[in-house]
């Protein structure tokens, strides 16, 4: 298990504009996930009702920048929290985020990022599972639940590792490394 706190991917337009031309984050640590590092780098998003400072730019770039905060954070920047597959940003609520070299408001693409398992595409066909798939998962413990709607996400440089929200984490008491249990 691994949970993922507030954080944002940006494409290289916004990077450009944020942080001024040639800017090449810096790596603070590695991801689980092969090819991707936080970077020491954070922002600042603006909402409507509120701000939220020192938010983590999570690397490699992206086609389109992508803002991943919890329901309590959407509160906070007054706006609807919208639950989405990374990527699936269409009609999503806009933010504002601010740089140390300017700003960029981004009609879209501020999410509640739906929880999800990644897989390597050989740890997925050993359980059965394709990419896009649904599962539930079991969490125990004193404060342990269900979790319904679990996507699957497919890809041969993933590595397993289901990602909640710091929401979905502290309903359940859940910590980083926890292990959890599939019901297919």
């Amino acid at each position: 298990m691994g949970v993922s706190n507030r954080h944002l991917h940006l494409s290289e337009a916004d990077l450009i504009r944020l942080f001024g031309e040639g800017y090449q984050p810096e790596p603070m640590k590695d991801l689980s996930q092969p090819g991707q590092f936080a970077a020491k780098e954070t922002l600042t998003l603006m909402g409507p009702k509120g701000l939220i400072e020192g938010v983590r730019l999570l690397m490699p770039l992206r086609k389109q920048s992508q803002v991943e905060v919890s329901v309590t954070d959407c509160y906070k920047l007054g706006i609807p929290p919208v639950i989405r597959d990374s990527g699936d940003l269409a009609e999503t609520p806009g933010i504002t985020l601010v740089g140390p070299q300017g700003q960029v408001s981004l009609k879209e693409g501020a999410i509640v990022a739906a929880r999800h398992i990644h897989f390597s595409t050989g740890e997925a066909a050993q359980l059965g599972l394709k990419d896009k798939d649904r599962i539930a998962v079991e969490v125990g413990g004193f404060r342990g639940l269900r979790f319904d709607h679990v996507l699957i996400r497919v890809h041969e440089t993933f590595a397993a590792e289901m990602h909640v929200d710091t929401d979905e984490a502290n309903a359940a008491v859940i910590k980083n490394g926890q292990i959890v249990k599939m019901l297919i």
